[in-house]
């Protein structure tokens, strides 16, 4: 046998209105890693593609590689246990790997579950994840697909935990490669800031705060902000500047702001460089709001910013206690202003189905975003699914009564959560806003119906009310696959580095 190959593959994800936006800068930057070290090695990337599997059938009729690595988030996993069959079904000798936000979150709520002496649906998610994939992932990527690749790898290498030498820390982030950009079709990726062609790139890794709802709070890779160098991440800007041409860039930071510092230094560097350079770039961010300043607001206008995302969630009181939020409406608000007296456009992430969840708690949201935001603004409004690794997840109780999975916060209020297999089902995570949207999830005050109803009123009824238009949804792709004419696939599925396998 030869030299150990392998293909990333990125899955589709039908469950977003546009599928080819944001490229996947952890698989990228796995990608790059390989690369470096010379692994021969080929990019699959699904993204937006109706028909994959045609695409995924006629590759491993062609493909020598030895080794296929699938990244997937939990929405994504459906798709990617329908590629690990085919792959079983076509070519079982390969050696089958899963990385990704996905495996990341269930490997750390078994632990969880471990640790409280306890084995329930986080240790179901992990065999599950056993029965369709040879070795398993979790955490940082860069290192540890090396050891997947090895002849006696474990089922699981876990690169997940604090102390592990496969974890990545700042000073790391600072060494790896960049992400291997050129192994997609990055001009495919069609997203504009301000009419600017812009693409993706992260300055740091993990969120520190505690929200109840958020998968990750029990992962050291997710829970801990390791930040890369301001150089670093210059340079990167300056790279895809010069190679691409993209002056727009979304940072895509869980936070940009928890540490002051370091965000007033980047951009002051990310101002000075546009002056070097003798150009004009315009940036997309997250903030948390609660820590947002006057002072942060006039270096990431100077730097330009001018779209701000945070995660308000609620402009119910109740629900930003439940959810462990710890930030006010009042707070929530003052960002708002902040943002707009400096010129910002600001998209407002919110969500409902959170424990004790009613029509009024709904209506306080719908209220604070017609009083808080402009018609230059934007808005959307996800149900709440709680995902492994997330409190609402990991701290549920089964009720046999109901059959249900039941978090309760400590004044009686109740989130009820219907079983999810996260292998077959995916359209719990967004919607179209036209009737699209599913719910797994009630309260004691509004069924799962209930809480569609309730989203989707809201949504149309400030869109309407401070005439903000709706999201549009983008076209899938077709590939139109080889019926037996030939095996190969455009560069804009499928790319492989210079010292790829045939």
């Amino acid at each position: 046998m030869g030299k150990s190959s392998i293909c990333l593959v990125i899955p589709p994800s039908p469950f977003l209105l546009d599928q080819r936006v944001f490229t996947s800068l952890g698989a990228l930057s796995v990608a790059g890693a390989l690369e470096v070290r010379g692994v021969p090695l080929g990019v699959l990337d699904l993204s937006g593609c109706a028909n994959y599997l045609d695409v995924v059938r006629d590759y491993l009729l062609a493909s020598t590689a030895t080794h296929i690595g699938i990244t997937a988030t939990t929405p994504q996993f459906p798709a990617a246990v329908a590629v690990a069959r085919m792959i079983r079904e076509l070519r079982p000798e390969m050696r089958l790997i899963i990385g990704g936000p996905h495996p990341t979150l269930v490997s750390a709520a078994k632990k969880q579950e471990i640790r409280r002496g306890g084995c329930g649906r986080a240790h179901s998610a992990f065999e599950q994840l056993t029965r369709y994939f040879d070795v398993i992932v979790a955490g940082d990527g860069e290192r540890a697909v090396f050891e997947a690749m090895k002849p006696n790898a474990p089922q699981l290498i876990d690169a997940d935990e604090k102390g592990s030498l496969l974890r990545l820390s700042s000073e790391d982030l600072n060494q790896l490669p960049l992400p291997a950009r050129h192994l997609i079709d990055l001009k495919s990726y069609h997203y504009q800031i301000e009419g600017v062609p812009a693409t993706s790139l992260i300055t740091q890794l993990g969120c520190p705060f505690g929200c109840a709802f958020c998968g990750g709070r029990a992962s050291p890779m997710l829970r801990f902000v390791r930040r890369r160098s301001v150089e670093s991440v210059i340079a990167e800007m300056r790279f895809l500047f010069e190679r691409y041409g993209y002056r727009g860039f979304m940072l895509y930071d869980d936070e940009l702001n928890p540490h002051n510092g370091f965000m007033l230094e980047l951009m002051g560097r990310i101002a000075e460089e546009q002056q070097r350079l003798g150009t004009e770039w315009r940036l997309r961010g997250f903030i948390k709001a609660e820590l947002f300043t006057d002072e942060q607001a006039a270096a990431m206008y100077k730097a330009g910013f001018r779209w701000l995302l945070t995660g308000i969630e609620s402009g119910s009181p109740r629900m930003l206690a439940n959810m462990n939020k710890r930030v006010t409406r009042e707070q929530n608000a003052a960002c708002v202003k902040i943002a707009h007296r400096h010129g910002f456009k600001v998209k407002a992430l919110m969500s409902i189905g959170h424990p004790g969840e009613s029509r009024e708690t709904v209506a306080e949201t719908g209220d604070w975003l017609e009083q808080t935001l402009l018609p230059t603004d934007d808005f959307d409004v996800s149900i709440i699914t709680p995902y492994p690794g997330s409190p609402y997840h990991d701290d549920a109780v089964f009720d046999p009564a109901t059959g249900e999975w039941v978090y309760r916060c400590a004044n009686g209020d109740e989130l009820r959560q219907t079983p999810i297999d996260y292998s077959t089902t995916a359209d719990f995570y967004k919607g179209n806003p036209n009737g699209g949207y599913v719910s797994y999830v009630r309260t004691q005050h509004l069924s799962a119906t209930g809480l569609v109803q309730e989203r989707d009123a809201l949504e149309f009824q400030v869109r309407t009310r401070l005439n903000i238009p709706f999201p549009v949804q983008g076209a899938a792709l077709h590939f139109e696959h080889s019926m037996g004419q030939g095996t190969g696939l455009p560069p804009s599925l499928l790319r492989v580095s210079k010292n790829a396998y045939a």
